[in-house]
C-alpha cells in the first residue's frame, strides 16, 4: 500500500501558504478565471457574424467548448506546474528530489500546486453544467453517464499531454514553446468542432494524437448528432480508452526519462 501521508503533509503546506496571504490569493482566483472566460467569449464572438460553425448552433458549440474547459482547466489545476521541470533541472532541484523516498512525479506535481487554478476549474465546469441543460439533450442513463467520465477523460487525456511535454526536459532544458503548443494549443483546438479544421491538420491532432475524443466526439454523443466525418456513433463513448491509452503513453515516457536521467547538466 502506498503511504500517502508525505503527500498530503505537502499538500496542507502548500494550503498554509497561502492562507497566510488570502487577500493575494482571492485577487489570483478572480484573476485566473480571466483565461477560461476568454475561451468562452471567443466563441460567442464567433457566432455574431455567424448563424453555425463548422455546423453547430451556439447551444452545440458551447456544450464542445464546456468539455473542454472544464477538462484542460482541471488538468492544468492538477498537473499544469510539471512544465516547470525544466527550471528543476537546470537549478539542480530535480536531483534532490530524487534522492527522497518517495515518487518523482506527485512530489514535482505538489512542491508548488497551483492551487490559485481553481478558479478555472470550477468556472469550466460551470460552463459545461449550463450548456448541457441549454443544449436541449435527450437524456439517457447513457448520456448522464457520458456527462460525467467525458470531463474525467479529458483531465487524463491532457494530464497526459502535460506530462509527455514536460518530460522532453529530460533530453532537452530549452524547449521554449514547442509544450505549450500541445498543452495549450490542444486546448483551442478542443474548443472548435474539429470540422471547421481541413486537412493534415485535423488528421494529425484530432485523430493522430486524440484530440477530438476530448469534447468533440462525446458532444456529439450526448446530441445524438450524427458523425458528419463519417465516424460511426460509438466512437463518443471512446473517449475514457483513448484517455487510459495517452496516460500509459506519458507514463512510459515519464519513465523512461528518469531512468535514464543522470543528474543536473546530464
Amino acid at each position: 500500500m502506498v503511504d500517502l501521508r508525505p503527500y498530503t503533509a505537502l499538500l496542507r503546506g502548500q494550503a498554509r501558504s497561502l492562507a497566510s496571504y488570502r487577500a493575494s490569493f482571492v485577487l489570483e482566483l478572480s484573476t485566473n478565471v480571466f483565461a477560461t472566460v476568454m475561451d468562452v467569449v471567443t466563441v460567442l464572438v464567433l457566432f455574431r457574424v455567424s448563424r453555425t460553425v463548422g455546423g453547430f448552433t451556439l447551444r452545440e458549440a458551447l456544450l464542445v467548448v464546456g468539455l473542454s474547459s472544464c477538462a484542460f482547466a482541471t488538468a492544468d489545476l492538477v498537473v499544469g506546474n510539471i512544465e516547470r521541470i525544466k527550471f528543476y533541472v537546470r537549478t539542480g532541484m530535480l536531483d534532490a528530489v530524487l534522492v527522497r523516498p518517495l515518487g518523482a512525479l506527485p512530489q514535482l506535481l505538489l512542491m508548488d500546486l497551483p492551487l490559485r487554478k481553481i478558479s478555472r476549474s470550477v468556472f469550466g465546469t460551470g460552463v459545461l453544467a449550463v450548456a448541457a441543460s441549454m443544449a436541449g439533450i435527450d437524456w439517457t442513463p447513457a448520456r448522464v453517464a457520458l456527462v460525467v467520465v467525458a470531463p474525467l477523460a479529458g483531465v487524463v487525456f491532457f494530464a497526459a499531454i502535460f506530462v509527455v511535454s514536460a518530460a522532453v526536459a529530460f533530453w532537452w532544458i530549452d524547449t521554449g514553446e514547442i509544450g505549450n503548443a500541445f498543452t495549450y494549443g490542444g486546448r483551442d483546438f478542443t474548443s472548435y468542432p474539429i470540422t471547421v479544421y481541413s486537412g493534415w491538420f485535423r488528421r494529425i491532432l484530432a485523430y493522430g494524437m486524440g484530440f477530438a475524443f476530448v469534447s468533440y466526439y462525446p458532444a456529439l454523443a450526448l446530441l445524438g448528432r450524427p458523425d458528419p466525418l463519417g465516424l460511426p456513433g460509438w466512437v463518443g463513448y471512446a473517449a475514457p480508452s483513448v484517455a487510459v491509452v495517452a496516460a500509459l503513453a506519458a507514463a512510459a515516457v515519464w519513465r523512461f526519462g528518469i531512468r535514464h536521467y543522470r543528474s543536473t547538466g546530464s
